[in-house]
């Protein structure tokens, strides 16, 4: 497991904490509203459910699915999308929710795999474009610490999903 999220299960930190059992609803990422100094905040922490088509929480064996790091949100045509890194499967996903603070619905993959490790990213509208900022590891052969930045454009479906880019 990556990340920090398997030692805030409970609100609280705790160095034990480990990886929930894989037919558990994976650990999703958290949110919280910032107060007017925007050193704090203003209101609890709370976890962002993300849930499959029939409203389940996706599990944390889901490796293909399940939030891992590198959360990004944006808004599209009236809809918040939710993107993220699933980690060990190394994709780029995403899912849709009506509020920026979820429930968010999976709905698919933004990227497949790249060369290197992770599938950090962003997303950004420029003069009408809609891009996918992340990075891989192909200028040095494959060192995964030794990443490069890539931008593509990205397309969305009549319906609102997102075409899948295959690097």
């Amino acid at each position: 497991w990556g990340g920090q999220l398997e030692k805030w299960q409970a609100g609280a930190f705790d160095p034990n904490g480990a990886e929930p059992d894989p037919t558990a609803p994976a650990l999703g990422p958290r949110v919280a509203k910032l107060a007017p100094d925007m050193l704090h905040f203003d209101g609890p922490v709370a976890e962002i459910a993300i849930i499959d088509e029939n409203g389940q929480p996706l599990l944390a064996g889901d490796h293909d699915r399940r939030f891992f790091e590198a959360a990004w949100l944006h808004k599209y045509n009236g809809t918040y999308y939710f993107s993220y890194s699933t980690g060990d499967t190394h994709l780029l996903v995403y899912a849709t929710s009506d509020s920026p603070t979820g429930p968010f619905v999976f709905r698919g993959t933004i990227l497949t795999p790249v060369i290197g490790w992770t599938t950090h990213h962003s997303i950004v509208e420029f003069q009408g474009q809609w891009y996918l900022f992340y990075h891989d590891s192909s200028l040095s052969g494959g060192v995964t610490h030794k990443r490069s930045v890539k931008v593509a454009a990205l397309n969305y479906n009549a319906d609102g999903t997102i075409q899948t880019l295959n690097p």
